[in-house]
């Protein structure tokens, strides 16, 4: 296969971010859209260079030229549509996180993909951020095994969504499943272990709290910790704050082991800078070893490229450029169903434990 085919399914802003991305690939182009909302879909064909706006899923998955598709419709939408397609035309896909929002939902897509012949990739793309990448590569070495590893992120709110569903627990999953399974997909990454106790505090402080959708009062969470213990003796520790959108760097990622420390800054999006500060803050990396002493900081430039085509520092082109390889045959998929999975059971454990105020023991989870 010399060009995978694209189909899009949900045109809002991310899903503006993949088509940005895919276009970027020499081997792929987007040929048809969905979206519910004409105008998304409209606009969308047009920065896919003329792709074909389908009326309907049925309609997307009756399209001739069709190879895999992109799945980047609202988070509580994701299971029905992996059953269609299953269902429908089965090919490869890559949906967007998280993978689904209901507990019952991890023993349905177990079922649903058990014999399934097609390569399925969940979009948990912070692992391909340049800076994350160069500290995964480099935390053995670095901290000589990690006992500590520590995710911060300091952002803003959640956008305006069509339909407001981003303001709910029940269409999100909740802002720990929602957001944060990416932080949970890297810790499971970077510690090459599995979380066996979860303990929270979390809640809604500031964001939204004054608005009002058909008379409902959203319930999202804004901020939060969640410590996690992992089978081998490693601890992990999640700091989120989404009121705090005047942060030099919105991710902040360091692991600690006996021979000293490695650290990842990642600034947010660049649009978000205030163009008064000149240019945004470029992403570093900082070791500290503890005999000598360091620190030792060094800057992991993006591609302006890049850059421009998305609001994640490179990484879902990087994505995508392994997940089209593997469509033509080639590697393999990298973020698999169970790690979507794992980073879900994850948050669910947390906002339980945010809850019931008890820690919660994973077992069998992840």
């Amino acid at each position: 296969m010399d060009t995978v085919n694209y189909g899009l399914i949900g045109c809002g802003m991310m899903g503006r971010e993949h088509i940005q991305n895919i276009n970027l690939l020499p081997q792929g182009r987007v040929t048809v859209v969905f979206d519910p909302v004409a105008e998304l879909a409209e606009s969308a064909a047009t920065l896919a260079q003329d792709a074909h706006v389908a009326e309907s899923l049925e309609a997307l998955l009756a399209y001739p030229d069709l190879d895999a598709v992109v799945i980047v419709s609202p988070n509580y939408l994701h299971v029905r549509q992996l059953q269609q397609i299953v269902a429908t035309r089965p090919m490869p896909i890559l949906c967007e996180k998280p993978l689904f929002t209901e507990p019952t939902d991890a023993a349905v897509l177990d079922a649903l993909f058990a014999d399934y012949r097609h390569p399925v990739w969940v979009a948990m793309e912070y692992r391909y951020m340049p800076p994350v990448a160069a500290l995964v590569a480099q935390a053995e070495q670095a901290t000589g095994g990690i006992k500590m590893l520590t995710i911060r992120e300091h952002r803003f709110p959640f956008l305006p969504k069509i339909g407001d569903w981003n303001r709910f627990n029940a269409k999100t999953g909740g802002t720990l499943v929602e957001k944060c399974c990416h932080f949970f997909d890297l810790m499971r990454l970077i510690l090459d272990d599995e979380p066996v106790r979860v303990m929270a505090s979390a809640g809604q402080s500031l964001n939204h709290i004054d608005e009002r959708y058909d008379g409902v009062a959203p319930d999202i969470w804004d901020n939060g910790y969640v410590i996690l213990d992992f089978a081998k003796g490693s601890r992990a520790m999640l700091e989120l704050c989404m009121f705090a959108e005047g942060s030099k760097y919105q991710e902040e990622i360091s692991a600690v082991g006996p021979k000293g420390k490695i650290e990842a800054l990642v600034p947010g999006p660049g649009r978000f800078w205030p163009k008064l500060l000149g240019d945004p803050p470029v992403p570093q990396m900082i070791i500290s070893p503890r005999a000598p002493k360091g620190p030792y900081v060094s800057e992991i430039p993006v591609d302006p490229t890049l850059l421009e085509a998305g609001d994640h520092n490179g990484s879902t082109f990087y994505q995508h450029q392994r997940f089209n390889a593997v469509v033509r045959g080639e590697g393999k998929v990298e973020v698999t169903l169970s790690d979507g999975a794992k980073a879900i059971a994850m948050g669910l454990a947390a906002q339980e434990s945010a809850r019931t105020g008890q820690a919660v023991a994973l077992g069998d989870m992840c």
